[in-house]
């Protein structure tokens, strides 16, 4: 069980990192069509942003979606690694 909390936590962490760099990418200007590195960060991360930006407006011209996300995947991380600790 020790290693399934351990994937789970990896998880998370990694889709924290992606939130993270896509964020920091996000104020440099990249070619988001031609680099592989950032097409990949988008697939992996708008699954997560796009829903939110439907709910969460943007504060003035500042995107908080990341920020939010962020809160909300550390939220769940520690629900899910609890409820399997329970186990």
């Amino acid at each position: 069980m020790v290693l399934v909390i351990q994937f789970v936590d990896l998880i998370f962490n990694l889709l924290t990192l992606a939130i993270i760099a896509h964020a920091l990418l996000s104020w440099f200007p990249v070619d988001r069509y031609n680099n592989p590195i950032v097409r990949v960060l988008d697939q992996i991360v708008a699954p997560i942003l796009e829903p939110l930006r439907r709910i969460v407006p943007p504060v003035g011209m500042m995107d908080i979606t990341p920020i939010v996300a962020l809160i909300g995947l550390q939220i769940l991380q520690a629900i899910i690694v609890t409820l399997l600790r329970g186990f």
